[in-house]
């Protein structure tokens, strides 16, 4: 299926899909754009190495470290690179196995290895580490993924798992993107392809991971990048190779298409500039406490009220609640922000007041005629108090 083009944004409902189970989310809002029982909890096959791989990177701090191959011989119809009983391979590399091959014998490898000889004990931890993520629709009981009883996820859990991985690690997101790879270390050089043929196919798909036994089907847990927003979708019980990429492309092409990343609200951002209170020309910053980012249907017609008052008096410290900001899309409110005073207002001092009251035009011109009109007093009183005094005789 070709990769549509950023022009082609016409609005269209969610795809019928010939699945067990899907989910499509946005990865930095966690926004479901679509959904097909995502909670169920189904097989999983080798999408179970996401965890195999968290669990890794979170206990190894050198991708250098080298370990031994266990007593693991993987059977002849599963994923593997041959390795060998006693064969020492580096992490970078067995992982680079894990994600792209889908390698059994590399889960094996590193499971034995991280759980200190105990693959056992290297399963518990996935659990742990499962329930502490909130995965509740996951139990691991094979770091591998084949049908074993206890080994289940659902569409949901997988895609927050991924999400999980790839903003946590970026040597994770760095490989699941590559195409093929080289493992140098081991008894000789291999050269490794990605199962997952939609990366390097697709342009803008970057990951993850695929699986298949007989019990789950085809499972594809996929991750995509267009126009600065990035998807992830998973897609479980599909019938074929064929099937599983056509579904995420479906998935992740309608996601693409009817959905866009906006930012209406940026922390920081002047959004309104009262006047301040007996300080005449002085206005005050107005921001916007937080950034505000949400996945919006296209056609989506999206707007700002603000809520502020027309002047402020100090004193204020900064960072005061003054308002807030109504973000409304379609005519709907979906967010308030609260708006902040970006700097310290002080208080007009009394003596400020006194003077900028005296100073005033008005006030000496009222001043300037009280004046006049003492003075104008002053001279009628002066004159009639010397037509009332008497003659007084000549002298002798």
């Amino acid at each position: 299926m070709a990769a549509a083009g950023p022009q082609a944004a016409v609005a269209s409902g969610p795809p019928q899909l010939s699945v067990r189970a899907a989910v499509l989310v946005e990865q930095s809002t966690w926004r479901r754009l679509d959904a097909i029982n995502a909670d169920e909890p189904l097989p999983i096959a080798s999408t179970t190495k996401l965890m195999t791989a968290l669990i890794t990177l979170e206990h190894v701090h050198h991708l250098s470290t080298t370990f031994t191959q266990n007593d693991y011989y993987a059977a002849a119809v599963d994923s593997q690179i041959g390795l060998v009983p006693g064969e020492r391979m580096s992490v970078h590399d067995l992982l680079l196995a894990l994600m792209l091959p889908s390698a059994d014998d590399a889960a094996e490898d590193l499971a034995f290895n991280v759980g200190h000889g105990s693959v056992g004990r290297f399963v518990s931890m996935m659990n742990a580490r499962a329930r502490a993520l909130g995965l509740t629709h996951t139990h691991y009981s094979t770091p591998i993924g084949l049908d074993t009883p206890g080994n289940y996820s659902s569409a949901a859990d997988l895609v927050k798992l991924a999400g999980y991985v790839l903003t946590h690690s970026s040597y994770f997101a760095r490989i699941v993107a590559l195409p093929r790879a080289v493992l140098y270390t081991g008894n000789h050089t291999r050269v490794i392809l990605n199962r997952n043929t939609l990366v390097g196919r697709v342009p803008w798909i970057n990951g993850v991971k695929t699986g298949h036994t007989s019990g789950a089907g085809y499972v594809l847990v996929a991750s995509g990048t267009r126009n600065g927003m990035t998807l992830l979708s998973a897609v479980l019980g599909t019938s074929s190779e064929a099937s599983r990429d056509a579904s995420t492309l479906a998935l992740l092409n309608y996601g693409f298409d009817n959905f866009s990343l906006r930012t209406p609200v940026r922390a920081g951002t002047v959004l309104a500039r009262p006047a301040v209170k007996d300080r005449p020309g002085v206005r005050a910053d107005v921001i916007a406490a937080a950034t505000y980012t949400r996945v919006l249907p296209r056609r989506a017609k999206v707007r700002l009220r603000v809520e502020a008052p027309k002047q402020l008096a100090g004193p204020l410290k900064a960072r005061t609640v003054v308002g807030r900001v109504v973000v409304i899309a379609n005519g709907r409110p979906i967010a308030r922000i609260r708006l902040l005073l970006a700097h310290p207002l002080a208080a007009v001092s009394p003596l400020t007041l006194a003077s900028r009251f005296l100073t005033r035009p008005s006030t000496l011109v009222s001043v300037f005629a009280l004046l006049g009109l003492i003075v104008a007093l002053a001279v009628v009183w002066r004159s009639r108090m010397r037509g009332r005094e008497p003659d007084r005789p000549n002298a002798a």
